[in-house]
């Protein structure tokens, strides 16, 4: 009895972990997604905040999900890529930020052709839901990163190309530059401006791989992360 009580709480972290890490793979938690609240998942499965806090710490060092202090904890990725990964410490500079960014314009813009391509109704109404729910974000004043990963996350499964959607998923929320270099905070003017010019590059995309047009695809996401990569530069004071 005294040795089925010492696993016990091994067991317990397990299957927590188990369970969490299925819903990832799984795509019912994407990345960009914050987790669970401690407490709802004490409740949820009934352990303690030690078996919580144990299979957390599970989920970073598999590369499943990130900690932001005083946010929360968000799913970084599926745990499957491990041979690429960009960390959250790996996006704490001007620099680091541009550089992915940089990697974006290659990749991405290639996405939104095949998206326009090769994409499904069904897919094109995903795009537009996350559009819809960046756009009620910035309405309501609240963090647009989640919405915004996701719509790029939407596009890359349109490619039908699971490549792409591996790569995305790698790369997780902290992608979104503003993830990394902008604290939360109030809803100022300047930036209510600038999430409103972010939508409507959003919406340019989403209308040329609605109209099937790869080239029109193509050239508004690179004119939209293009823009991202001036904007992080203007707002550093840079060229």
């Amino acid at each position: 009895m005294n040795a089925g009580a010492l696993r016990r709480p091994r067991s317990l972290t397990h299957d927590v972990v188990e369970a969490l890490s299925r819903r990832i793979r799984e795509g019912s938690l994407v990345p960009g997604e914050k987790l669970p609240t401690e407490a709802e998942i004490m409740e949820e499965f009934g352990v303690s905040r030690t078996v919580v806090r144990e299979a957390n710490s599970r989920l970073q060092a598999a590369g499943l999900v990130a900690t932001r202090h005083g946010v929360g904890t968000f799913v970084v990725g599926t745990g499957d890529s491990a041979a690429f990964r960009v960390s959250p410490d790996q996006l704490a500079t001007l620099q680091d930020v541009v550089a992915v960014l940089e990697l974006r314009i290659g990749v991405e813009t290639e996405s939104a052709a095949l998206a326009a391509a090769r994409r499904s109704p069904e897919q094109l109404q995903s795009m537009r839901q996350a559009l819809q729910a960046f756009t009620s974000a910035v309405q309501e004043g609240r963090d647009a990163v989640g919405p915004d990963f996701q719509f790029h996350l939407e596009i890359a499964r349109a490619t039908q190309n699971q490549r792409f959607v591996d790569l995305m998923t790698t790369l997780g929320g902290m992608m979104i530059p503003r993830a990394r270099l902008e604290p939360p905070g109030p809803l100022t003017p300047e930036r209510e401006a600038y999430l409103r010019r972010v939508n409507a590059e959003h919406e340019s995309i989403v209308e040329a791989i609605a109209r099937q047009d790869p080239e029109a695809a193509r050239a508004a996401m690179r004119t939209h992360l293009v823009n991202s990569r001036e904007r992080r530069r203007v707002a550093a004071g840079g060229e």
